[in-house]
């Protein structure tokens, strides 16, 4: 072979070599990009929602303030409070408390004492319903505002605090005075079983949907009420399609799959407490009665409703004993 064919022969040899290695390095770089693919893809929603921690409070820990979001095509308002402690290192539970009819926000907080609790609070505020006055309501009752889904209001509400807020989307309770009591028991209990791990109603307007209550798993609940309440008897009113309570609490542990003979015990001097056990998922439900109470909020300092107030026990102590170790089912994996 000549000197001229030899040195070609390197040469084609040479280029070979450089085409394998750049072939070689894009299928490498290939691989590696669909590995990195891979894994973002597979990021638990969790983690992703964990980007909420990393941003900025939309107020000052310790404080409450007034926000607004859309919803349904109207600005719906809301209070928030946040606790002292509150950093960006940790998810918050989160307690919504609806008002009763022709209350607030802002009045709910100040007797509730629920914005002491270790946890972000939330207090929705109604749309303005029928009757006398402008008073806000909530839907399910006969005078709430027609045309307003505050089911919907509150999914939109969660979203946003889920998104902005570190919080834990598995410890999110309701609570409620009342009309937001009856809408807490009725609807979100009901058709929100997924996102709400409990629900503590207070003084509840049990006020009848039209609908079946079937939630999507049994949701643990402590409900309070005054046997002396006027407003929304504890014997129930027919004529209002209102139940008797006690019969009411024993239909939830039923619909929970609790055992039927609940343990009664007089827990203060004004207190009988009934609780169901062995209910199914561990959904225990607790009836607190409150011998002579009136529509009012166990505990509270400042007005509440008509009728006596005990304070043997505070309702924000109680029912945050109860909820807070209950969640909702982890989200499922794909």
């Amino acid at each position: 072979m000549s000197n001229v064919q030899r040195s070609r022969s390197a040469l084609s040899l040479r280029r070979l070599v450089t085409a394998a290695s750049g072939l070689a390095l894009c299928l490498a770089a290939t691989a590696t990009t669909a590995s990195a693919s891979a894994t973002t893809t597979a990021v638990p929603q969790k983690a992703q929602s964990k980007a909420a921690c990393r941003l900025p409070a939309p107020q000052l820990p310790g404080t409450s303030a007034a926000h607004t979001i859309n919803s349904g095509g109207r600005e719906r308002a809301y209070r928030l409070h946040l606790p002292a402690d509150y950093t960006k290192k940790r998810d918050w539970p989160v307690v919504m408390a609806f008002h009763g009819r022709g209350n607030t926000g802002i009045g709910t907080e100040e007797f509730s004492k629920l914005s002491t609790l270790p946890a972000v609070v939330v207090y929705p505020e109604g749309v303005i319903g029928t009757g006398d006055g402008d008073r806000q309501a909530w839907q399910g009752a006969p005078y709430a505002a027609a045309g307003v889904d505050d089911v919907a209001f509150t999914g939109h509400l969660l979203d946003k605090l889920e998104a902005t807020l570190c919080v834990d989307e598995r410890r999110v309770y309701a609570t409620g005075k009342s009309n937001g009591a009856g809408f807490v028991s009725t609807l979100l209990a009901c058709r929100m079983a997924d996102r709400i791990a409990a629900v503590a109603p207070v003084a509840a307007a049990l006020y009848p949907t039209g609908q079946p209550c079937r939630p999507s798993r049994p949701v643990p609940m402590i409900e309070f009420h005054g046997t002396g309440d006027v407003t929304i008897p504890y014997a129930g009113d027919a004529d209002r399609g209102l139940p008797a309570i006690d019969t009411w609490a024993a239909d939830w542990a039923a619909r929970n799959g609790c055992h039927t003979r609940p343990q009664v015990r007089v827990t203060a001097p004004d207190i009988t407490t009934t609780r169901w056990k062995g209910c199914d998922r561990g959904a225990e439900v607790r009836h607190v009665a409150v011998t002579d109470g009136g529509h009012t909020w166990p505990g509270a300092d400042s007005y509440s409703g008509g009728g006596y107030t005990t304070q043997t026990i505070e309702a924000h102590d109680v029912l945050w004993a109860f909820l807070k170790d209950f969640r909702t089912p982890k989200p499922r994996t794909h």
